[in-house]
């Protein structure tokens, strides 16, 4: 059986990608959220270990590997779909409890971080993968306002991170190139009927249903073994902005990260 880690696991896509999973009978499964009692009705929906953490504390994530790394000799996927969404006219700017911007420290630097800390326990999984749950908005940082602090808009500084986010994921992928672990993104369905989705003011537009199915394809598909760096809109192959494929870019970026997560 697979042992799978899904971040974000306790509402809306991750909860629905654990019942699909949970129901086949063929994988672990390893449930992260941060609402404690939404993360036991889950758990005891799929019959999934809880593991709760919040990622908007560094130190949280790292203490939430540390408990993985403990408790199991391998991890066969790591699904990092956790995240802050965005109301469509939200202009306040949040912090995370380390100080940075909420969304790039959520659903960028938590990520990143998990990742390198779980990757031992991947290479140990004969094929590992990891899917990054990413989306079609997508926008470059500015490396001269990284922390968003002039103009802020929070579609905007998700869509900074989700980029940031399939641009880790291509790294990740040249980096671990002839191992045994592979790494994608995939955007999964546009607005779909899940509290992220309602909060952001906008009309629904695809099933969860259209979401769950593209993030499993990544996770279990047999088509998609051995297949990296790529990633995927909904079901299919895409390209993501210009700015993924730029390497000046992905360097600078790079560099931000390494600052942003030093002593971490």
């Amino acid at each position: 059986m697979s042992l799978i880690l899904i971040t974000g696991a306790s509402d809306g896509l991750g909860r629905a990608l654990a019942e699909e999973l949970a129901a086949g009978g063929w994988h672990r499964l390893l449930l992260h959220g941060r609402d404690a009692d939404r993360l036991a009705e889950v758990a005891r929906a799929t019959g999934g270990i809880p593991l709760r953490a919040d990622f908007s504390s560094l130190d949280e994530v790292k203490r939430l590997a540390a408990e993985v790394t403990r408790e199991h000799d391998r991890l066969d996927v790591l699904v990092n779909n956790a995240g802050v969404g965005f109301h469509v006219d939200g202009r306040t700017r949040q912090l995370s409890r380390d100080g940075y911007e909420l969304r790039l420290a959520v659903n960028y630097l938590a990520p990143v971080l998990l990742t390198r800390e779980l990757l031992p326990l991947l290479r140990r999984s004969p094929a590992g993968r990891v899917v990054n749950v990413a989306s079609i908005g997508q926008q470059p940082i500015d490396f001269d306002d990284p922390q968003f602090v002039r103009d802020f808009h929070e579609p905007a500084a998700y869509s900074r991170a989700k980029l940031a986010l399939i641009c880790h994921t291509l790294d990740l992928a040249d980096e671990l190139a002839g191992t045994a672990v592979t790494a994608n993104s995939v955007h999964p369905a546009s607005y779909m009927p899940t509290s992220m989705s309602t909060r952001s003011g906008m009309e629904f537009v695809d099933t969860l249903e259209k979401g769950v199915s593209a993030v499993r394809r990544l996770v279990d598909g047999v088509e998609l073994a051995g297949v990296t760096g790529r990633y995927f809109d909904s079901g299919q192959e895409a390209r993501a902005a210009a700015a993924a494929y730029d390497p000046e870019y992905r360097r600078r970026l790079r560099t931000l990260t390494g600052d942003l997560l030093a002593g971490r």
